[in-house]
Formats: structure tokens, C-alpha cells, sequence
């Protein structure tokens, strides 16, 4: 029955929550700043609150996904929901599956599988945010961090297995980002979209 938790983690992932939550500031998220669904993109609207809380449920979704499978049918029906989760969040249905690049739903789902690998990512996007000043360079590198964390702290291959294509996928999606990054005209974390 492993189509259940993937059906639920697919949906999970799917709830576009920067979406929701500036709607009720009357802000349509997708025409601020690079018109990403996500945090960093919620942080240009200059309302810290609504970044903070877009950041704790998009990583939440992917985490309760991974649990949530788990209780359904083990660590193979976890990793199943997890990665469901993570493609509901960059592609979901309600949206024509133009989504968010998915950082903090990879955060997320690697603290459920082994939450010293959650916290080694999230200090390694923090560490890489904080010296460049770029949020997508952070976030890039903690993409890295999920899958070699997840192996190194539980010995698991079959989660670093499953992490490390998300982790590519994420930073295919960041491919404008890395362009910007080239150019010279990526946005620093604060900025407030123009």
C-alpha cells in the first residue's frame, strides 16, 4: 500500500503556505521579488513574521510526511512520503506545478529521518547564509549537507540514496539563482523586493 503515503505526502508538500499567508495581507506572493512561493521570496515583502512562519510550515509539511509514513508502513513508506512531499512542494497541482525550490521542506524531511542531520544541514545553510549573505547559496549547501549528514549520522544509505536526487533537484531549481550568482546581480538576504 505504499501509493497511501506517497498520496499523502504529495499532498502535504503541496500546501503553497507563503502563498496562503500573504494572501491574508492581501499580497499575491508570486508578483513580489522572483515571484517564488517561498521564504526567502516571503522575507522581501519586509514581513519577518510571515517568512519565519512559511519557513516552520514548509519544513514542517516535508518532517510530518515523513512521520506520518513511517507510522504507516516503516522507514521504506517514510522515504516514499518524504520524497512525495518534497515534489508536492516544488510541483503542486494547485498551482500548475510551478512551486517552491524546496529548502526548507528538505530541512524538514531530513530532521524526521535523522533529526543530528537536520540540525547539521540547517547549520550548514545558516553557516553558508550568514558568510555570503546570499539565502540561495545557504540553501544550496545545505541541500548538499541533507544526504551526506543523513549517511554519516545513521549509517543509512537508503536515506542518502533518496535525499541526494531531491538535493539535485533542488539545485536545478536554483539555476536562475546560480545565473544571478554568475552575474552579479543575485539579491542579498534583507532586500526587499523592488
Amino acid at each position: 500500500m505504499d501509493w497511501i503515503p506517497v498520496t499523502i505526502g504529495y499532498f502535504l508538500g503541496s500546501i503553497p503556505f507563503g502563498l496562503l499567508l500573504t494572501r491574508m495581507i492581501g499580497i499575491d506572493i508570486r508578483q513580489v521579488g522572483s515571484g517564488n512561493i517561498g521564504t526567502t521570496n516571503v522575507l522581501r515583502t519586509g514581513n519577518k513574521p510571515l517568512a519565519a512562519a512559511t519557513l516552520l510550515l514548509d519544513a514542517g509539511k516535508g518532517a510530518a510526511a515523513v512521520l506520518i509514513g513511517r507510522e504507516l508502513g516503516g522507514e521504506t513508506a517514510a522515504i516514499l512520503a518524504g520524497t512525495a512531499a518534497f515534489i508536492g512542494h516544488c510541483f503542486p497541482v494547485w498551482l500548475k506545478f510551478r512551486g517552491g525550490k524546496g529548502v526548507a521542506t528538505i530541512l524538514g524531511i531530513t530532521f524526521a529521518a535523522a533529526p543530528l542531520a537536520g540540525v547539521i544541514a540547517l547549520l550548514t545553510w545558516l553557516g553558508g547564509a550568514l558568510v555570503t549573505r546570499y539565502s540561495s547559496v545557504g540553501g544550496m549547501l545545505a541541500a548538499i549537507a541533507c544526504p551526506l549528514a543523513a549517511w554519516a549520522v545513521r549509517d543509512n544509505i537508503g536515506w542518502a540514496i533518496h535525499l541526494a536526487p531531491l538535493a539535485a533537484l533542488l539545485i536545478f531549481l536554483h539555476r536562475d539563482n546560480i545565473a544571478r550568482l554568475a552575474s552579479g546581480t543575485e539579491s542579498k538576504i534583507g532586500q526587499k523586493a523592488k
